[in-house]
């Protein structure tokens, strides 16, 4: 026992030190700079309290040194017994009353301070008595686990533990049973706020060189051994389809080929930006994901990576991009980019910003003040990278208010200017060949049946370029839909039913009947002459009512012969009346009278499987007879790109549908819009509206867009100025496309793209690749543009190989679709996959 003799003076200054001690331990609840408390056992702790109250020093309550032997289990560990109860087992004192308890008293030799952390959970503060005990070990070798207790992040306790080289990219996973296992994905989280818990496993692994990682590897090759010994130019790699996934493997290779972008994810720069709390991000999983992706598509050994895990994330947090089906390549990019934005989201607490009006401020200072409170709210490497910035001018047509704001943007989404002029190629199916066409109906025919019918007064814009159009020439009488059906065989449908199954073949005819015809005979008599070929001679028009159709001139004189007999032994066909429920009306016609057309869409011409493959010629049935006017070549319409920008930059009126509340008037306007591009971003996306969808109409424009590949210049419609120095940096470089061939209803989805680190152009369709000449870029097929200004574009590191026409590594004789403008494409490297 340690006894302290005071003087009378050191009394006193004891007497009011202690105070202070007291004043420490009773005011915890205010905010200190400590962030630990110290476990006294609460008998001493009570012993030198009623000392310190009683004044006197030399009285027999004196503590002696701090002696916390009641709350341990053994005092070889100096484990904590279980459940101890604060204020009963134990006070916790905060760090500043502790050392000068220590100091003044000591503490009982070998035993440990029992220092615990403060945690500042969301809605508490809280002491952890019990620190979490955990295991660790790596996911190279799970045998050598360390047991470890700590309150705070483990990811630099873990790499200290094994070694692991500083700079080294690590996740973490929890395995709290030998079937759970789930990922820790932020690293610089605290034991309590990971939910981890005592006895659970963190296993930590390292990211192969390859760009994977050992827990969720895929089979990328065929064989590993393949796939090790691989080893190509960095960024040259395939994206394998997953099923109508081509729109995001064309968005992914663009992206992946902008050089600032993929530099930030290559030199993990992303790691201590992940935004983990953004309610606007996606938990930095999107972000990650995405890394993933392009760690491996740049680590030159793989042919080809398949975006599953990156697919199904993308799907979890945006819906629309669940399951297989085809989407817009500029859609996916507008959610990737604002997902990759928000999940990197510097700023971790949005503040609210009200916005002011310009009133009549000068641009520059209004520009400014919207660019900072952008940059407050919004500070990523999308925003560093993607972000420019427009000048909005809104005038009201009645008071003539103008309104100017400047707003931020990712991209810019151009229109296309077009002719009101229109070139179709339809089929014409004339009644009579010879004389004029009167009246006419236009058909869109799809699937052997009609798709539309069109009114008079419809659009030409309803029509698309890929449709079937036949035109065909009709009376004043009663118009009939025929359709052409092949019958399935009775034996098919069990027997005993006389019901049977059918087909639909051939084009549909639509036709005009007397009223007078329409009797089940005249009207088979009326069909079969329909069919009949006109360039027979008109000397043979007796027989033909009889002749089978649509066969070959050699196979018609011996059919002409056998035509009476075999009709009367057994039709060609069947008519039938179709009601709107697609069921045939039985009994109409069957006894010489006349059919009743009022509810039928259509008349049935039902064909004996065995006579249609005898008497009916499907070559013969698809012969055509070409137009004049095909043979006059189609012009294919070319546009500048500089003319797309300058019609986005055009006075427009808002439509109806999106007026402008004026707040002069106090009512919703349809004012004037001119948008003007005040600042450019280092990269720009030139989005070129192809598709038009409007509730009229939907069409693809497939003009042609003259795009420069080198030296686009901005400098002419950029409005901001930078005082002496005049215009700032405007001129840019393509360095990726992503095209888009077919229609609406369907189509395809590529890239071009430019390596950063060597300088050549590559064609990218899912999991081939292929080298590309500048010369084929330009085509009707590009959708996406994406340019690098000039003055940040950086050098090739490498040489541009040697012999663009070769491969650059041995491989299968893969070549790529021949697109327009891809004739003469060379396979780089082979990209199948399994």
């Amino acid at each position: 026992t340690k006894h302290v003799v005071f003087s009378e003076s050191a009394r006193s200054e004891a007497v009011e030190m202690t105070k202070d001690v007291f004043l420490i331990i009773s005011n915890l609840a205010v905010p200190i700079t400590n962030t630990c408390r110290y476990l006294v056992e609460r008998r001493w702790y009570e012993q030198w309290k009623e000392y310190v109250e009683t004044g006197d020093q030399n009285s027999s309550s004196f503590p002696g040194q701090i002696d916390n032997t009641e709350l341990f289990e053994e005092l070889d560990s100096y484990h904590l017994k279980e459940r101890l109860v604060e204020n009963e087992d134990f006070v916790l004192i905060p760090a500043e009353a502790w050392h000068k308890l220590l100091a003044w008293y000591g503490m009982v030799e070998v035993q440990p301070a029992l220092e615990r952390k403060v945690v500042d959970l969301p809605s508490l503060v809280k002491v952890e008595v019990y620190p979490v005990e955990i295991f660790l070990c790596l996911h190279s070798n799970m045998e050598n686990v360390v047991t470890a207790q700590f309150s705070h992040t483990i990811q630099k306790v873990m790499m200290t533990q094994f070694d692991v080289v500083e700079g080294a990219e690590t996740r973490l996973w929890m395995k709290s049973s030998d079937t759970s296992c789930e990922r820790l994905r932020n690293v610089h989280v605290r034991v309590l706020d990971s939910c981890l818990s005592s006895g659970m496993t963190v296993i930590m692994e390292m990211r192969n060189a390859d760009g994977t990682w050992p827990s969720s590897r895929p089979q990328i090759m065929n064989s590993v051994e393949e796939q090790d010994s691989y080893r190509g130019q960095p960024g040259v790699c395939g994206l394998t389809n997953l099923g109508n996934t081509c729109f995001m493997n064309s968005a992914l290779q663009c992206l992946s080929n902008t050089p600032p972008l993929t530099e930030y994810f290559l030199r993990n720069a992303y790691l201590e930006e992940l935004n983990f709390t953004n309610p606007l991000g996606m938990k930095g999983e999107i972000a990650e994901a995405y890394a993933d992706v392009i760690k491996q598509m740049w680590s030159g050994r793989h042919y080809s990576v398949v975006p599953r895990i990156f697919k199904t994330k993308v799907g979890h947090f945006a819906s629309q991009f669940l399951g297989y089906q085809q989407h817009d390549s500029q859609e996916l990019l507008s959610f990737l980019l604002d997902g990759l934005h928000e999940d990197l989201n510097r700023v971790k607490n949005k503040e609210y910003i009200e916005l002011r009006d310009a009133a009549g401020r000068p641009d520059q200072e209004v520009a400014e003040e919207a660019w900072r409170n952008h940059r407050r709210r919004n500070d990523s490497a999308i925003v560093d990278t993607f972000h420019g910035l427009f000048k909005s001018t809104l005038v009201c047509p009645e008071c003539r208010k103008v309104s100017v704001t400047f707003d931020p943007f990712c991209y810019l989404s151009v229109p296309l200017p077009v002719s009101k002029d229109r070139v179709m190629e339809v089929f014409f199916v004339s009644l009579d060949p010879v004389a004029k066409p009167v009246q006419m109906v236009v058909a869109d025919v799809f699937n052997h049946r009609f798709y539309k019918l069109y009114h008079a007064d419809e659009s030409l814009s309803c029509i698309l370029d890929r449709d079937d159009i036949f035109v065909y020439e009709e009376g004043d009488e009663v118009v009939l839909a025929l359709y052409l059906r092949e019958r399935s065989h009775y034996r098919d449908y069990g027997s005993g039913s006389s019901s049977y199954g059918t087909s639909l073949f051939g084009h549909p005819l639509l036709m005009t009947v007397p009223r007078g015809q329409c009797s089940r005979d005249a009207l088979y008599h009326l069909f079969l002459q329909r069919l009949q070929p006109c360039e027979e001679e008109e000397e043979e028009e007796e027989e033909r009512g009889e002749c089978p159709p649509c066969l070959p001139q050699a196979n018609r004189r011996q059919a002409k012969r056998k035509g009476c007999e075999a009709r009367r032994r057994k039709l060609l066909f069947s008519i039938q009346a179709v009601n709107s429920n697609g069921t045939t009306e039985r009994g109409m016609g069957e006894d010489g009278s006349a059919f009743s057309f009022s509810s039928q869409p259509y008349v049935a011409m039902d064909w004996d499987p065995d006579m249609k493959k005898k008497y009916y010629n499907e070559n013969e049935a698809e012969k055509y007879v070409k137009h004049q006017s095909m043979e006059v070549p189609h012009q294919q319409t070319t546009v500048q790109l500089q003319e797309c920008i300058e019609l986005f930059t055009t006075v427009e009126t808002l439509e109806e549908e999106n007026p402008w509340y004026c707040p002069m008037c106090k009512k919703h306007q349809l004012a004037t819009k001119k948008l003007d591009l005040w600042s450019l971003p280092e990269v720009l996306i030139i989005h070129l509206k192809r598709f038009s969808y409007t509730k009229y109409s939907r069409e693809k424009l497939d003009i042609i867009v003259d795009f420069p590949l080198r030296h686009l210049d901005f400098s002419g419609c950029l409005l901001r100025k930078t005082g002496t120095n005049g215009e700032p940096p405007s001129r840019y470089d393509l360095i990726a496309v992503s095209n888009h061939y077919g229609g609406l209803r369907d189509g395809h989805y590529t890239s071009y793209a430019r390596n950063k680190d060597n300088g050549q152009w590559y064609y990218f369709d899912d999991s081939k690749v292929t080298y590309a000449r500048e010369e084929q870029i330009v085509t009707n097929a590009a959708y996406l543009l994406f340019y690098h200004r000039q003055d940040k574009i950086r050098q090739p590191t490498l040489p541009a190989p040697l012999d663009s026409s070769s491969p650059t590594q041995p491989a299968n004789d893969v070549t790529s679709p021949k697109h327009d403008g891809m004739e003469g494409a060379t396979p780089c490297v082979n990209m199948e996959t399994d």
